[in-house]
């Protein structure tokens, strides 16, 4: 049997044909939704679709409803052609490529309201982020009604909201999880990180830094989450994380329940490390995952 050439799916008709096709023919298929601008760490999503399912898909759509006022919508990379062919390089089965007529028809009014996950961290920073996030990935699944949905840990915020999703709504779908990758020099990979001045990109660095000395203190035994949190933030600092005119920009840097992302007071159970914050006029986001 010959290399299948990679499909093109334009409207949400063609895909939902798509995928129940493959379905009636004893096929899963997996799905990664993505926003374009492709990088290893995408990439390393549709592999892991690859190792869930027959087939795998991914979507590429910038969606509008998650950009909250003054960010960076009209400026979002926007690298079709190149995204297409990193896709099917790497034997991806077909690829949704939706225009925002088609997603958000005229009229359309109906929107989701996301779980009490989503009410911290980016939730305050962001308040009608995860109500579009939640909004397309449903829009998403309608469309491809798929076995599995991979997303990225480095989305750490995200990931845990999609699960509260399908879980609340009974969505019969599986949410994976795929590791962050990491840059040789450790920052986590970002279609954002190409906004970087080279100046900037080192001072983006003490985020793994920061993180990395967290993960240090607590496998030498320290567990009190004040004082984390505290070396956390002078470990941004001192790596000079800052706006153009100096002001600190970190919007937070916690550690919290690693699955309700409520705070904790002490490390007596799974947590993570949660870091957003602007270096430049790029906000960046990263975390770790502590667990005992």
């Amino acid at each position: 049997m010959g290399i299948e050439e990679m499909e093109i799916l334009h409207t949400p008709a063609d895909a939902r044909s798509y995928v129940l096709k493959r379905q009636r023919e004893g096929e899963s298929v997996a799905v990664v939704p993505t926003m374009g601008a492709l990088h290893d760490g995408h990439l390393s999503l549709v592999e892991i679709g690859k190792r869930e399912c027959d087939r795998v898909a991914a979507t590429i759509f910038v969606n509008p409803t998650q950009f909250t006022p003054h960010e960076d919508l009209d400026q979002y990379p926007r690298t079709l052609e190149q995204d297409l062919q990193r896709l099917e390089s790497l034997g991806t089965d077909a690829v949704f490529v939706p225009e925002v007529y088609a997603m958000y028809p005229d009229g359309c009014s109906t929107s989701i309201v996301p779980p009490r996950v989503a009410n911290r961290l980016e939730g305050q920073h962001r308040p009608e982020h995860f109500g579009g996030v939640c909004t397309i990935v449903l829009k998403l699944f309608q469309c491809l009604p798929c076995d599995v949905a991979v997303f990225g840990r480095k989305d750490y915020q995200q990931w845990r909201v999609i699960e509260s999703m399908v879980a609340d709504l009974n969505l019969p779908v599986k949410v994976v999880a795929g590791e962050i990758v990491r840059d040789p020099d450790g920052l986590a990979m970002s279609s954002r990180n190409r906004y970087l001045s080279d100046a900037e990109r080192q001072s983006a660095l003490a985020i793994p830094r920061a993180l990395e000395h967290l993960a240090s203190q607590v496998r030498q035994g320290e567990k009190d989450i004040a004082l984390l949190q505290t070396n956390l933030l002078r470990s941004l600092d001192g790596g000079g994380i800052a706006d153009s005119e100096g002001v600190d920009s970190v919007d937070y840097a916690v550690i919290v329940d690693a699955e309700s992302l409520e705070p904790i007071s002490e490390l007596d159970r799974s947590a993570v490390a949660l870091i957003a914050a602007r270096v430049g006029a790029t906000r960046l986001i990263d975390n770790r995952l502590i667990e005992l």
